[in-house]
């Protein structure tokens, strides 16, 4: 239990990042004072008050710990004990190489977690603008979806203009209105993940004619209309609509989430799909798919009616449609300083995707790291940086800014990757076992299988300290 004289760590989100830098602060005997806007005022995302809700995909992408940054980044913080990989390897689903989640039961365990534990107070409603100084120690994970007062307030304090992008989500169907006589189950490349068994995609094949078909249906979909101050937005690139893709030629969509490779169709194995659509398993039952890739901003009635030109859901009914959302995050680079400390009021850090990170697990692990910082702070003592050979030692350089020679001219939201990485420091001999040289992505995934398993290793003091 924590000391009397340890002040609580006043944390403002209940997101990933937010639940995170909770969880590393009370695991450390430092209380914590929770802030949380949801159910009273919700977004324009968000279905529910849980916390670490996830609102797009219900994928946390590779969890191969060996040749994957994502994967990676998922192994780092376990062993860092993370509440976030722990709860999603508790309730996670089939999802060939990938680690997915069923939504409800995540969110419902890391809001069980949290509101039960007795260093933890949730206070709900909505925090209107910067804390005040007396607060001390805080960290703001209101994520990409931050109320308007606050966002507004802190621009006004920083003068910086915040960068934005639009942000879209993926329909959800009923597994039991997928044809089977033209669908079938297989991962790509028969890929075995965890939980899974190779065969954890529903797959539906389109031929050439109809590929073409669908990719002039979306061009010309009813869109969503962006009011005047929104038109200007980029969106992320990692995350485009799917008509967005389209619009960008007739071949993007084979080349992206409607790629036919890796997959043969049973019910004719012998004609090649020129396009195929993927859905993945959403909850535990098994009843729900969301379509992979399949991020849109068209309007509901366009949706229903193009997305049932797809062979194998001509009858899908949808337990969620897709949808578009405002997402902004501030330049951070030239905002925060090393400890993730907003300049000028060094009481206040950042955490999550509000920072200029991508992705569930990215924004989850800046509240791993916020929340030690924080913690440390409160015990006065000092925290390092994670090393920057590893997946989270990189994300913090990306995020600070401090690999650069000079300052970022646009800072933008990244996934982890293995270009952030620091390359080897010895020579990197390029052989297989048998002493042959290896060539193109045999080359690439040796490399990468020595940063990963470089990472791991450094990881180690950082993740147990």
């Amino acid at each position: 239990m924590a000391s009397p004289m340890v002040k609580a760590v006043h944390i403002i989100g209940a997101g990933l990042a937010g639940s995170e830098a909770a969880w590393q602060c009370v695991s450390r005997g430092v209380p914590v004072i929770l802030h949380e806007m949801r159910p009273k005022r919700m977004t324009e995302a968000h279905q529910g008050g849980g916390f670490a809700e996830l609102v797009c995909s219900n994928s946390f992408r590779s969890d191969d710990k060996h040749g994957n940054a994502v994967g990676v980044l998922h192994e780092e913080m376990r062993l860092s004990n993370s509440l976030i990989m722990g709860m999603g390897d508790m309730t996670k689903l089939p999802a060939g190489g990938a680690l997915a989640v069923d939504r409800d039961k995540f969110s419902e365990a890391v809001t069980t977690i949290l509101q039960q534990h007795p260093l933890v107070t949730v206070e709900y409603g909505e925090v209107k603008g910067l804390p005040p100084k007396e607060w001390g120690n805080t960290i703001i994970a209101t994520g990409p979806l931050t109320a308007p007062a606050l966002a507004q307030d802190i621009l006004q304090t920083t003068g910086e203009d915040s960068l934005a992008f639009f942000d879209a989500i993926a329909p959800i169907v009923y597994k039991d209105s997928i044809d089977f006589d033209i669908a079938w189950m297989q991962s790509r490349y028969d890929k075995k993940g965890p939980g899974g068994d190779g065969a954890d995609y529903i797959n539906c094949p389109l031929d050439k004619e109809q590929y073409e078909a669908f990719i002039e249906a979306l061009i010309n979909s009813d869109q969503t209309e962006f009011k005047d101050f929104e038109k200007d937005t980029p969106y992320f690139e990692s995350c485009l609509p799917i008509e967005v893709m389209a619009s960008r030629g007739a071949e993007t969509l084979r080349w992206g989430p409607m790629k036919p490779v890796g997959l043969t169709n049973p019910h004719n194995p012998t004609v090649k799909a020129h396009a195929i659509v993927q859905l993945r398993q959403d909850n535990a039952l098994g009843t729900l798919y969301n379509m992979v890739g399949f991020q849109t901003k068209m309007k509901y009635g366009a949706q229903a009616e193009i997305f049932k030109t797809i062979p194998g859901l001509q009858k899908a009914v949808f337990a969620r449609l897709g949808g578009i959302h405002r997402n902004t995050f501030i330049n951070s680079p030239k905002l925060l300083n090393s400890q993730l400390q907003l300049k000028g009021r060094e009481d206040i850090r950042f955490a999550g995707q509000i920072m200029g990170v991508e992705g569930y697990i990215e924004s989850a692990s800046f509240g791993l790291i916020a929340g030690r910082l924080a913690a440390a702070q409160a015990l006065g003592q000092t925290m390092d940086m994670p090393p920057r050979t590893t997946a989270l030692g990189a994300l913090m350089e990306h995020v600070t800014g401090g690999f650069m020679d000079g300052p970022k001219s646009k800072f933008q939201p990244m996934n982890v990757n293995f270009g952030l990485f620091p390359p080897m420091e010895e020579e990197i001999v390029y052989k297989s076992p048998d002493g042959k040289r290896l060539r193109g992505k045999d080359k690439t995934r040796f490399r990468k299988g020595l940063l990963a398993k470089r990472a791991l290793n450094d990881i180690l003091p950082w993740a147990k300290a």
